[in-house]
């Protein structure tokens, strides 16, 4: 797709996830050089990466800036006010650090890192959209963005207040395609109303999508049995309009490999192929979960401010998906993460019941939880 005069591939590589050395959280550059290699020499040109992503700016450099000509690839990263940020002077230097780890010596884009919820402000506070305005205009940053973890309300609330973002990088994949708890589809429906690109993340949900319910794995392996799970989600997120590129965090060269035989030369899926994964969804909504829309009238009244919303859809993802450690991740940032207090603590009063418009016995699926991630 062209974008803004240049032509990216749909395919990005996602640098969150770098393989590291047996038995250490040491990044293994030789293996992540042999997998940029890899990328390169298919065709590929976007790499993503993070000041908060520990090594991963210090792995980029090594595995591509120092070997590669510098026009032969683009390179994203991303400044996090809010992450131990007390001054605007302090938000500044991630930009400064990110310049040094890389060596790049100018980005392709930029975003302003995870905007939604208690986050936004820092970015308004320390006045950082004029700053990467100022950047822009000295040539250090090509295109501006933000990614994005909220609600199609506040996104379209940034967007309408904030026109010089030029693209907008969003979680979206067809497990949460109409999840409550993400709104994969609301989220991309108003920034395609307000007509800015879209770079996706977490198309396969953090691997989990990789490893789906048997009852969808047999939906795509009855429609083409040498396509892996993984690949029909990331062409789920590479069909879409407006997209820029879709981004894969690769651990390994067998990702790379699979991602790449599935993603080179992609011109979009057939009409039969979208239906194969509309029936993928389908069988995911088969299977029995807490039915919590987020609404959050239970917190509105809740006395002990338990995370009860966030505690659900931790819970619902264990068990869609099985992957206790990243259920548990994910109840640890829902719950603790936002402020709220864990399902343990819930004192049984019921007001949070008297309340709820779906009738869900809240009491006894916080027992669940508790139960769950004891």
């Amino acid at each position: 797709m062209a974008f803004l005069g240049e032509d990216i591939k749909k395919l990005g590589f996602g640098l969150m996830r770098l393989p590291v050395k047996e038995g250490t959280k040491e990044i293994d550059i030789e293996l992540t050089k042999k997998m940029a290699d890899a990328f390169i020499e298919a065709g590929f040109t976007y790499f993503d990466t993070a000041w908060a992503y520990p090594g991963s700016e210090d792995a980029f450099r090594q595995a591509v800036v120092e070997r590669y000509p510098r026009e032969s690839f683009t390179i994203a990263t991303k400044n996090a006010a809010w992450i131990n940020c007390k001054t605007r002077e302090e938000a500044i230097a991630q930009f400064e650090t990110s310049l040094k780890q890389t060596g790049a010596g100018y980005f392709d884009f930029y975003l302003l890192h995870n905007l939604g919820e208690g986050r936004t402000h820092f970015f308004d506070d320390f006045d950082m959209w004029t700053f990467v305005k100022e950047k822009k205009a000295e040539g250090l940053i090509k295109h501006i963005g933000f990614s994005f973890h909220s609600t199609p309300e506040e996104l379209r609330e940034i967007l309408s207040a904030h026109p010089e973002a030029e693209f907008v990088q969003l979680q979206i994949n067809y497990g949460d395609w109409e999840n409550p708890a993400v709104q994969s589809r609301g989220v991309y429906e108003v920034a395609r109303e307000f007509g800015k690109p879209v770079v996706i993340m977490e198309p396969v949900k953090g691997g989990m999508l990789a490893k789906p319910p048997e009852s969808v794995i047999d939906v795509f392996k009855a429609a083409d049995p040498d396509a892996s799970p993984a690949s029909w989600a990331l062409r789920f997120a590479a069909d879409l309009e407006g997209v820029i590129t879709v981004l894969s965090g690769m651990s390994n060269m067998e990702q790379i490999e699979d991602n790449i035989n599935m993603m080179k030369g992609f011109t979009g899926l057939t009409d039969e192929q979208r239906k194969t994964v509309e029936r993928a969804r389908e069988e995911l909504a088969k299977i029995p979960l807490i039915p919590c829309t987020t609404c959050n009238y239970c917190a509105k009244v809740c006395p002990k401010n338990i995370g009860i919303s966030g505690s659900f859809t931790a819970l619902n993802m264990y068990t869609l998906y099985g992957d206790f450690k990243a259920a548990r991740q994910q109840e640890s940032w829902l719950v603790i993460g936002h402020g709220k207090k864990k399902a343990a603590e819930c004192v049984k009063c019921g007001k949070c019941e008297a309340v709820c418009p779906q009738h869900i016995k809240i009491r006894d699926e916080l027992e669940n939880v508790t139960k769950t991630f004891k």
